[in-house]
C-alpha cells in the first residue's frame, strides 16, 4: 500500500462520481498561480464537506481557515436559498484569492463573508448560531478553535476537524511539533467534554495518510 495508490484511487473515485468542474478547477488554478500551499481538500473530501452541510440542513457554516476558498465553494454550494457562510483567514493574500475565486462561483460577500485575521481575533467578534462548522487551519489552536465553534454552534450542529492524524504522528506524547501537540490537546479537550458527541476516522488518499473530527453538538 502506497501514496501512489491511493492517489490514484482517489482520482478514479473523483473521475467516477463527481463531473467536471471548471469553477472548482479555476479555483485551485489560481491558488497555485498566486503562491498557496497545495493543501486544499481533495475533490471527494470538498463533496464529503459538502454532503454532511446538506444533510445537517445547514443554512449557516462557519469555516476556519479559507487558503484560496476551494472547500469553501463546496461548502457555499450545500446552503439553501438565503443561507450564509462566514470563513476566517489569516492571510490577506489567501483571502484575496479566495474572494475572486467565491465571486467566480457565484457567492458574494453577502454569501460568503470572509473575516481577515487571526481567527482567535474574529471568533470572539461573531455571532452565531451556526449549523456546520468546518476547522481546516493551524492545528496549534485546534482547541480554542473547537471551544469557539461549540459556543458558536446551536445544539445538533456539526463540527468537522480536518487533519487530526497527521501520518500517525498523533501518537508521539513527545512530539515538539506544534501541529502534533495541538492535536493532541485538542483530543484532550475533547475527552470527557459533554458538550459534543464526537468521533474520529482515518483516511488515506491523494492528501496522504490522515484524518478528521466529526462532531456533534449536544
Amino acid at each position: 500500500m502506497t501514496r501512489e495508490l491511493w492517489t490514484a484511487v482517489d482520482h478514479y473515485l473523483a473521475e467516477a462520481l463527481l463531473p467536471a468542474d471548471p469553477v472548482l478547477d479555476t479555483a485551485l488554478a489560481d491558488s497555485a498561480a498566486a503562491g498557496l500551499p497545495s493543501i486544499a481538500v481533495s475533490p471527494t473530501q470538498g463533496k464529503l464537506l459538502s454532503l454532511l452541510a446538506s444533510l445537517a440542513g445547514a443554512r449557516s457554516i462557519l469555516e476556519i481557515g479559507t487558503l484560496g476558498g476551494y472547500s469553501t465553494i463546496w461548502l457555499a454550494r450545500a446552503l439553501p436559498t438565503g443561507g450564509t457562510l462566514v470563513t476566517c483567514e489569516y492571510d490577506p493574500k489567501h483571502a484575496a484569492v479566495a474572494r475572486k475565486n467565491l465571486d467566480r462561483a457565484g457567492f458574494p460577500a453577502d454569501v460568503a463573508d470572509i473575516r481577515v485575521g487571526a481567527a482567535l481575533d474574529t471568533l470572539p467578534t461573531l455571532i452565531g448560531p451556526f449549523d456546520f462548522v468546518f476547522i481546516d487551519a493551524d492545528k496549534a489552536n485546534l482547541a480554542p478553535y473547537v471551544d469557539h465553534a461549540i459556543r458558536l454552534c446551536r445544539p445538533g450542529a456539526t463540527i468537522v476537524v480536518d487533519n487530526v492524524v497527521r501520518d500517525g504522528a498523533v501518537l508521539d506524547a513527545t512530539s515538539t511539533d506544534s501541529s502534533v501537540r495541538g492535536v493532541r490537546e485538542m483530543f484532550e479537550a475533547l475527552t470527557g467534554d459533554d458538550r459534543l458527541d464526537a468521533t474520529a476516522i482515518q483516511t488515506v488518499g491523494d492528501k496522504g495518510y490522515d484524518g478528521f473530527v466529526l462532531a456533534r453538538v449536544r
